[in-house]
């Protein structure tokens, strides 16, 4: 029992060490690394300094259900200098999401401003695509500013856009 205890010890202090690990954009793949291009040529533009990821910038999941890693790149949290505003606005921040093809490239399906999101339960049939709930700027529904809205969109490997009515 004592052991085993150790062991649990031993795989949470693991677990946070990876958490502490800094961001680097060369974990990631030539797509990802792309998305990740933009912040540093944005903060460029406007004269911000250096580029600061946060360590949840970029999420691994399986969205498609192909059994292959997909990516949401999302910069709420990324920073240009010491300005915190240069990624998001009224209408939320920068999110992209990049799928992986079955040749291994990655592909942009998705690439706006997004409120919050939030993936919803994984499918009961095994291997489907997943959902995501958007929290969007209310102009999205017919409205404006802090009005509730919200799009669900099942991720493929079509592209999709959300236009204002």
């Amino acid at each position: 029992m004592r052991y085993l205890i150790l062991l649990l010890g031993l795989l949470v202090a693991s677990a946070r060490a990876d958490d502490a690990r800094p961001f680097n954009p060369s974990d990631y793949p030539p797509g990802v690394q792309k998305a990740l291009r933009y912040a540093n040529e944005e903060c460029e533009s406007q004269e911000g300094g250096a580029v600061t990821f946060a360590p949840n910038t970029v999420r691994r999941i399986d969205l498609t259900g192909d059994g292959r890693e997909d990516y949401i790149v999302d910069f709420q949290d990324t920073k240009c200098g010491d300005r915190e505003t240069t990624y998001c606005g009224t209408g939320g921040c920068v999110m992209k999401i990049l799928v992986t093809l079955p040749d291994g490239n990655l592909r942009e399906m998705f690439d706006g401003y997004v409120l919050r999101y939030k993936i919803m339960a994984p499918p009961i049939k095994r291997g489907a695509a997943r959902t995501i709930r958007f929290d969007l700027h209310g102009s999205f529904c017919g409205g404006f500013g802090a009005q509730a809205c919200w799009k669900t969109k099942t991720i493929t490997a079509t592209p999709f856009a959300f236009k204002q009515p």
